[in-house]
């Protein structure tokens, strides 16, 4: 963290009012970027978010009230500007933050140029923030893998002799990530019943949340030139919340000996704002202590946990209002993200710009923070009461809404809503 970072100052006020409300997810402080469109008939830009309001970049870039280097902002991803490097993140932040200032008239007293700039969010449709080249998802929360672990396996031995030893992930689908408030559809696929002999076609009797958070590549490796531990936040750009459906029964039936294929392709969702890690920096807290000391290459120096408040919700099908049912908090990870992008680079593998990683399912030491319902109700053996009605799994027409947040003195770093509403399965023979 730079404490001189004059955009995340505690006590910096935006003449965008409802930026200022305690409880805001996106306060000056914050400035998530997003892709939008202000119209059904308008051509997606980028933009800021900003109260419950976006700042439109691409025309502060056309007025040129907003320096940069090359046009970047009148576009459908975030993937030129992030590939323009961190000095190009830093100015626009800094630029952005100024804009917004309650002391800067340049868009407050301007009444035309303002209502050019600002969109109401609940006007405007929100896009994929990036184009994703690819996915990779980690299992890095102790708490998670322990408890899966003792359901499947033996509870004295859980976690596998590799788990504390290395990051572990596999290469998930980039192609089925999808934003915030796409519907998701129940996949089929093969499951083998305990009572049959050979496997059935069908509709996922199991399906689950994952609440997760994920990590853009801004800054690219390339082939035999591994990222270190100690320098592997500067090639991220930001974080976003990510719900890794996952098809529970089939899973179960095909991941040996090669991991989730079908169960975990079908569909991530990922919320529209990808917060920075300037705005992250002052909520750095210590990560949980690593026994054994990894190997070298996966050691850092410094605080490298983020302090992210973690919720999920359900709402069931037919209700007005969603309940909570887990919270948790991303500083629980065992392994960080810079130990993730370190090893995942280690044997030479490239990255590049919009590359997503996954943290795997977060959950903390009790049962009410537990990251998905596989655990919260031992498998479906302990369905969970969700405002009188109960769920071992989701059902048709559930909602899951994942929410996060970073608490400051008087003021939140949010990521806003992960949220997806699961349509019945195809039909099937």
């Amino acid at each position: 963290m730079n404490p001189a970072d004059p955009t995340i100052a505690p006590g910096l006020r935006s003449w965008v009012e409802s930026a200022n409300a305690a409880d805001s997810h996106f306060p000056i402080q914050n400035l998530p970027y997003g892709v939008f469109k202000p119209s059904a008939d308008a051509a997606p830009r980028v933009g800021v978010a900003i109260g419950d309001q976006i700042l439109d970049l691409a025309r502060l870039e056309q007025t040129g009230l907003l320096r940069t280097p090359r046009p970047l902002f009148a576009a459908a991803s975030l993937n030129a500007f992030m590939a323009a490097g961190r000095d190009t993140w830093r100015s626009v932040r800094g630029q952005v933050s100024t804009l917004l200032a309650a002391d800067t008239a340049t868009l407050r007293d301007d009444a035309a140029a303002r209502a050019q700039a600002l969109v109401p969010q609940a006007g405007a449709t929100l896009l994929l923030p990036v184009e994703i080249p690819g996915y990779t998802d980690f299992y890095s929360s102790k708490e998670h893998a322990t408890n899966v672990g003792a359901l499947f396996r033996d509870p004295k031995n859980a976690l596998l002799p590799n788990w504390l030893e290395i990051p572990i992930g596999y290469n998930g689908r980039a192609s089925s990530v999808v934003v915030s408030g796409t519907p998701v559809r129940r996949p089929n696929g093969q499951i083998k019943l305990p009572n049959q002999e050979r496997p059935v076609f069908s509709p996922c009797l199991k399906l689950d949340f994952e609440l997760e958070t994920g990590f853009f590549v801004g800054v690219p490796n390339g082939m035999a030139e591994p990222v270190s531990s100690d320098e592997a936040e500067s090639h991220i750009f930001g974080m976003v919340l990510l719900n890794d459906w996952s098809a529970r029964d089939i899973q179960a039936w095909e991941y040996v000996p090669l991991g989730p294929f079908n169960a975990k392709g079908f569909a991530t969702t990922i919320s529209p704002w990808v917060v920075t890690m300037d705005a992250l920096a002052p909520f750095r807290t210590l990560q949980p202590r690593q026994e054994p000391e990894p190997l070298a290459y996966l050691r850092h120096d410094g605080q490298h946990a983020f302090d992210i408040q973690l919720e999920v919700s359900l709402r069931p099908q037919g209700r007005d209002h969603a309940s909570p049912i887990a919270r948790t908090n991303f500083k629980h990870m065992y392994w960080t993200m810079a130990q993730q992008l370190a090893h995942h680079t280690v044997s030479g593998c490239n990255t590049r710009v919009g590359d997503l990683m996954g943290s795997g399912t977060i959950s903390g030491p009790d049962a009410g923070s537990y990251g998905s319902l596989l655990e919260l109700t031992v498998n479906g053996k302990n369905p969970v009461d969700i405002g009188g009605a109960t769920r071992a799994f989701i059902e048709d027409g559930d909602e899951v809404i994942l929410t996060g947040w970073c608490q400051g003195d008087g003021y939140r770093v949010g990521f806003g809503s992960c949220a997806g509403t699961i349509l019945p399965a195809l039909p099937h023979q």
